[in-house]
């Protein structure tokens, strides 16, 4: 029922999505598995599995009706709960101890399992709507299968699946990484986007401007901005673009047929994944016969001549060889939208605007690229070699002596020391970054429970094993982690270290004066 063969090796990682409104009749419990991974285990595992999670949850909400149970510590595993939806529950299981790396940090998990929903819908539209429309299941599961797995396919090392670890704790998952510019150049960039949203006319567009693998501005809801932001830095940035696996050679063979999943571990196998793939797509931006649309498939976006990212995902037009162009679900308009990324160097845009004001359907997609390209060249170049000019590369935001991360939460902004400045820290280092967050996650939990809509500060350090110092500071909605392996043997030197760092760095949001 799914990509992955029985070989494909899972590490002890479970992970189903299943409907607490399906399958209550008995000989029906089938009807509630939406997804199950892996999907060659036995369906008496897989209801085995999701019993227990449900017992849980009905369990848990008996003490907490408003805030069900988030994750469930076992002995040998750990339960991991997420309600995409009203009674709709995705759960991973984790098992402990396997591997020396095998340390999750349960929030960092949990959000996984909001971005793969939050994606989904962006595509597709909500769980709960599909299987509306296609009672028996059979569509939702269709589009669940690969697009989960096309997901996953972003995880293995080597054969296995290397979830977000105690070594992903400068992280945070969820957020959109900013570029910061000067003046002239935000000058520039305002410019750009009011050519932007006047390109389709009288119609609502939108647009969004990242520079390598940072967002430079955005006219989107919070919500839509990270779910694009996301998908831009997985398929669309120029990163993303050299480091897929090309899979154009089909076209001049004249041949509509992908259904594959290049360069990945998870492969595809069985009969039945033939039939997941061969469904009727009826999502709320479909517009396909008989063929499901894998969003996130490897390797399948390219840049054409004219600047504009083109991809054979939502199909192609066999006598012309036009691709149809990718459409999306916003949250804040509640429409379908058709998605135009452009790129020029190391600057990516993206417009977006209502499928419904476009009457000539490619034709009217066509007309809008060319207005763009007439009206917006010069001023693409022009922010392009501003911001070029204040780049300092990979390692712009690294701060000597210090291993960070800043999260504003009520901006979902995050900003972070350069991946390859963390591989530098000790394993024991991180350990006790990672166990530092569990704490303030915990926390933060409570206080959320306890005082709906009252934040609360905290300051944490703890003292590593190898004497690094792990500190957490949360105040007013933005919290900063951080890493000194250098800070002396005294909790005043790192404390001091903290104060200077948060001056000159955050506007002295984190001093203790």
């Amino acid at each position: 029922m799914g990509l992955a063969s029985a070989s494909t090796a899972t590490d002890g990682m479970q992970l189903c999505i299943f409907d607490l409104r399906r399958g209550q009749n008995e000989g029906q419990e089938l009807d509630k598995i939406l997804f199950f991974f892996p999907a060659d285990l036995p369906f008496s595992t897989q209801l085995s599995v999701i019993g227990l999670s449900e017992g849980l949850i009905t369990f848990t909400r008996i003490f907490s009706p408003e805030a069900a149970c988030e994750v469930i510590e076992a002995e040998r595993h750990s339960h991991v709960f997420y309600e995409a939806e009203t009674d709709i529950w995705t759960v991973m299981v984790v098992e402990k101890g396997k591997d020396s790396d095998a340390i999750w940090r349960i929030d960092a998990l949990r959000k996984v399992l909001k971005e793969v929903h939050s994606l989904f819908v962006m595509f597709y539209g909500s769980i709960r709507a599909m299987l509306e429309k296609d009672p028996s299941g059979g569509l939702i599961r269709s589009h669940l299968y690969p697009f989960i797995m096309d997901y996953l396919s972003d995880f293995p090392v080597g054969k296995k699946l290397q979830l977000p670890s105690f070594r992903d704790c400068l992280k945070e998952r969820g957020t959109v990484q900013m570029l910061t510019m000067g003046r002239e150049a935000a000058i520039e960039v305002q410019s750009l986007v009011s050519v932007l949203d006047s390109c389709a006319g009288n119609s609502s567009c939108y647009s969004m401007i990242l520079f390598h693998d940072l967002l430079v501005s955005t006219t989107l809801s919070p919500d839509d901005t990270i779910n694009l932001f996301t998908y831009a830095v997985l398929r669309l940035s120029p990163n993303a673009l050299s480091s897929g696996v090309n899979s154009w050679s089909y076209i001049r063979r004249g041949s509509t047929s992908s259904h594959f999943v290049s360069g990945s571990a998870l492969t595809h196998s069985g009969p039945v994944s033939e039939q997941i793939y061969h469904s009727s797509d009826t999502s709320p931006v479909g517009n396909n016969i008989n063929r499901v649309t894998r969003a996130l498939q490897h390797g399948k976006w390219y840049k054409g001549k004219d600047g504009f990212l083109v991809t054979d995902i939502w199909g192609v037009d066999v006598g012309s060889l036009v691709c149809a162009t990718p459409t999306v679900w916003l949250q804040q308009t509640e429409e379908a939208m058709y998605l135009c990324p452009y790129q020029f160097k190391s600057l990516t845009l993206i417009l977006l605007f209502p499928v419904s004001s476009i009457l000539n359907g490619e034709q009217g997609v066509a007309l809008v690229k060319q207005q763009l390209l007439e009206n917006a060249s010069l001023k693409i170049l022009k922010v392009e070699e501003k911001l070029s000019k204040g780049w300092g590369g990979e390692n712009a935001y690294h701060v000597s002596g210090y291993r960070y991360l800043l999260v504003d939460g009520d901006r979902n902004i995050s900003r972070a020391s350069p991946p390859g400045k963390v591989t530098t820290l000790a394993k024991e280092s991180l350990l006790a970054l990672s166990k530092l967050r569990d704490e303030v996650d915990l926390e933060k939990s409570r206080a959320k429970r306890d005082n709906a809509g009252c934040e609360k500060d905290l300051e944490v350090s703890i003292r590593a094993k190898n004497n690094a110092w792990a500190i957490a500071r949360i105040t007013g909605g933005k919290e900063l982690y951080m890493v000194l392996e250098k800070a002396s043997e005294t909790l005043l030197y790192a404390s001091d270290a903290v104060e200077k760092f948060s001056n000159r760095y955050c506007n002295g949001a984190f001093s203790l004066d």
